[in-house]
């Protein structure tokens, strides 16, 4: 039968609608089956995050009175130990000083040592000028970038540089303003301790994979590693006359904090502590955003969060500090962290001897109010 134009155009719109019905409708499934962007159960991070709310913390910080605080200090860091891969007996430190040179304010010397057989240090020792000796020490640790070049005013090319660019900012330098000796050293796998590989990517290239993933397959960790030439750093500071090893503090950013916590909760040597953007929770970063392989110690939530190893700095001087804008180490997890840690003080009695500071910023090292408190801490 021979349609009309009239005819032709309602059936073409007819036609029209319907698929546009058929289009918007819903997807039909067989009973129990679910559009895979609706499966929850394929998303890893939620499934370790729900995990983690079952982690045992059978260490974790419980005292009421002194002596418990104490008796909880011992268990944990000898547990930290073990699990940190534990560490080896003392070794000749063999130092040399490697260049010396004076600089405005301060003189600069290159050291090299020994941590253990085979594995040498590399470390700026910087003397403020005019000051009496021997002088309260803080050891500076840096974190991913260029290393230790990056926090003594070096730039990429080896030449003095005005200014603190970066987000490290030069804080050794700015420890030397404040009157300390600072005693600067390069974490293993950066800057000056890297592989001819890693070297050949440029000088920001970090080596801490393979070496912190070989560390794991030996029952050992980064960490445990980095804890260990900081000790070997305070050996070094005792042979030295113009340093005073009674009054040593610690301090680092990022990486470098990671290093600063766990010696000074390890090493009661160190008389004050200065953590920037690292103290949080393992569940709010090294958990739930990608970090660097040397951040993680195989079975610590078995025993203790984050802030428990903070926890073991007390009653010694403690300080935190970051940045409202962190994206690796989130504000709210830093400021949670901090009050556990307090609670840890007030039981010592010492809670002005905790303080923290939450700047505007994101992931660098701010210092406005971290080093006055550290420098008063090592009077």
């Amino acid at each position: 039968m021979k349609m009309t134009r009239r005819e032709l155009g309602q059936a073409a719109a007819a036609a029209a609608l319907a698929s546009k019905v058929v289009a918007a409708a819903p997807e039909v499934h067989p009973a129990g089956v679910r559009n895979e962007s609706e499966v929850q159960e394929l998303d890893p991070v939620e499934w370790t995050l729900n995990r983690y709310r079952s982690a045992p913390l059978q260490l974790t910080f419980r005292a009421t009175t002194r002596a418990e605080a104490e008796q909880w200090q011992r268990q944990l860091r000898a547990k930290l130990t073990e699990l940190l891969g534990g560490f080896p007996g003392r070794t000749a430190l063999t130092a040399q000083t490697l260049d010396k040179r004076e600089l405005p304010g301060y003189t600069r010397e290159k050291i090299f040592f020994e941590s253990r057989p085979g594995n040498g240090v590399i470390l700026y020792l910087l003397l403020p000028a005019g000051s009496p000796t021997p002088h309260p020490t803080v050891i500076c640790v840096p974190g991913h970038g260029r290393g230790v070049d990056d926090i003594v005013g070096i730039d990429e090319n080896g030449k003095d540089r005005t200014g603190k660019p970066g987000y490290q900012h030069d804080f050794a330098i700015q420890a030397v303003e404040h009157g300390l000796a600072a005693v600067a050293i390069e974490p293993m796998a950066f800057g000056h301790r890297r592989d001819p590989i890693t070297i050949a990517k440029g000088p920001s290239a970090a080596a801490c994979q393979p070496a912190a993933g070989s560390a794991l397959l030996m029952g050992q960790t980064m960490i445990g590693w980095r804890v260990w030439d900081v000790m070997r750093a305070i050996d070094w500071i005792e042979t030295r006359p113009d340093l005073d090893a009674q009054r040593v503090g610690c301090m680092g950013i990022s990486g470098g904090g990671t290093c600063t916590q766990f010696s000074s909760a390890l090493d009661t040597r160190i008389k004050a502590a200065f953590v920037s953007g690292y103290l949080n929770t393992f569940r709010d970063s090294i958990m739930s955003v990608s970090h660097c392989i040397d951040n993680y110690i195989p079975g610590i939530l078995n025993w203790a969060e984050n802030y428990d190893v903070a926890g073991l700095i007390a009653p010694r001087p403690f300080f935190s500090e970051g940045g409202t804008r962190d994206p690796i180490f989130p504000v709210a997890a830093t400021r949670e962290s901090f009050m556990r840690v307090k609670k840890v003080y007030e039981v010592f009695d010492a809670s002005d001897l905790a303080q923290q500071e939450i700047f505007e910023g994101v992931h660098e090292f701010h210092g406005v109010k971290g080093l006055p408190f550290l420098a008063k801490a090592l009077e």
